[in-house]
């Protein structure tokens, strides 16, 4: 699968999510417009996120992963910066 990286990604936050994979945090999408995004987090809280730069194509109920500490975004094939509200 080949991922599209946002050019809000810098390299610094995706060496801070390769370095801790178990950081990552997995959820459904249960708000989005385009430039900010609510995730329904598997551990049963949610958290509203600002999607930094170029509107993202999220949908809701699309399966998404959110790195707090690197603060990015995983949607299908898009990694971008996304910032919890």
């Amino acid at each position: 699968m080949s991922r599209t990286i946002s050019s809000t990604v810098h390299p610094i936050q995706r060496c801070m999510a390769a370095s801790n994979p178990s950081a990552w945090w997995d959820g459904l999408v249960i708000e989005a417009d385009g430039s900010s995004t609510t995730v329904a987090l598997l551990n049963g809280t949610t958290v509203q996120l600002r999607i930094v730069g170029p509107a993202v194509d999220i949908a809701v109920g699309e399966p998404v992963a959110y790195h707090p500490v690197a603060e990015l975004l995983s949607a299908s094939a898009i990694l971008t910066t996304a910032r919890a509200v």
